[in-house]
């Protein structure tokens, strides 16, 4: 469970480091006053800048309740192949999620491969109540 942790922790490390390089490059050229990002009101600004800001917020929403849920796992010492899998299609699905996004952003894909990461989010909550249910 630890990997598939680590591995989503890095993305959102990465689409840091993405945000900042979008935000500071739009204050350098002129496209959006710094002012702007005190409050994020304003100026129009890029669709680059909402995106990325966008996408980082939204790392912080579903997957808080994967490292919470892998988190239970590792606590618990259940190391079952169904959790892992999952833990693995969530982060799979939130790359996936992530390239759509940033990349040709088609809302449908998105929805779905969305819809994908939050169904294995909520199949392995479900899996730890009923293995607590029997007694792990």
């Amino acid at each position: 469970m630890l990997y598939p942790m680590f591995v989503m922790a890095m993305l959102t490390f990465i689409i840091l480091l993405i945000t900042f390089r979008v935000r500071s490059g739009s204050v350098s050229r002129g496209e959006v006053p710094i002012k702007y990002f005190s409050v994020f009101q304003g100026d129009d600004v890029p669709e680059i800048v909402h995106k990325t800001s966008r996408h980082f917020s939204n790392l912080f929403e579903v997957p808080m309740l994967f490292y919470v849920a892998g988190l239970l796992y590792l606590a618990l010492d259940q190391t079952q192949s169904f959790a892992v899998n999952c833990a693995w299609a969530f982060v799979v699905s939130r790359c996936v999620h992530t390239c759509i996004h940033l990349g040709y952003n088609n809302v449908v894909h998105r929805l779905i491969v969305y819809a994908i990461g939050v169904a294995c989010v909520l199949a392995m909550w479900i899996n730890i109540l009923v293995n607590a249910e029997s007694g792990m």
